[in-house]
């Protein structure tokens, strides 16, 4: 999987007073994303950035603007999003009340829209309630913290909802990647990637120190 395997660093993680700097860097490395989390401070209790930000990053750099939005009304959000530069919108289906019909739509106007599109599931969330989505999706994301803060530990007792993705994958014959998302460091990672994740986002991590040989190390 290894040439397949995609680092999707996050911004979340950056130093702003080097913003230029270490976008470069990330261009110069074997990152092929770029993580963009959207918080409203309202689904989860911290506010970061808005749409002019992303359009930001999208002069520094081409990479994948990976847009995860954790906001209360994904609706709403994802067409301005897209409109500012994301490439791939991930939306959590408990935003919308984990309610398929509505996710299925957002799903489909995201498509319409242009841009490639995919659900969230927090720990606590069931993973198998999404079946009906996931033939519309062009990635789940897993995450392995509580959504809203960075820096916490890597939750491994999610690992299980990765294979049950992977298996899903095979049975329907179907393409979407698998993202995880929180606690991802030079260690765990391994056991992301073992359970079947094929998208990696990593943010202190990848941020603490030289970052194109910290993208690297996660390619290993």
């Amino acid at each position: 999987m290894e040439n397949s395997r995609i680092i999707s660093p996050s911004v979340l993680s950056m130093d702003y007073s080097k913003m230029p700097e270490q976008v470069a860097q990330l261009n110069a490395s074997p990152a092929k994303w770029l993580h963009f989390d959207v918080m409203d401070g309202h689904f989860v209790p911290n506010l970061t950035f808005g749409p002019d930000i992303l359009k930001g990053f999208c002069k520094l750099s081409d990479l994948v603007m990976d847009v995860h939005l954790m906001v209360s009304d994904p609706a709403k959000y994802a067409p301005i999003f897209i409109d500012a530069g994301a490439n791939m919108v991930t939306f959590h289906v408990e935003a919308l009340d984990n309610d398929m019909e509505k996710v299925q739509s957002l799903l489909d106007e995201i498509h319409k829209l242009g841009a490639m599109a995919g659900v969230v599931v927090k720990p606590k969330t069931d993973v198998k309630i999404i079946q009906p989505v996931l033939s519309s999706c062009d990635m789940v994301l897993i995450m392995t913290v509580e959504p809203g803060f960075g820096g916490q530990s890597f939750m491994e007792d999610m690992m299980p909802k990765v294979k049950w993705l992977v298996n899903q994958r095979e049975a329907k014959q179907l393409s979407y990647r698998i993202e995880v998302d929180g606690g991802i460091n030079g260690t765990t990672y391994k056991t992301a990637v073992d359970s079947g994740a094929d998208t990696l986002v990593a943010g202190s991590f990848v941020f603490k120190g030289n970052i194109i040989e910290n993208v690297k190390a996660l390619l290993k």
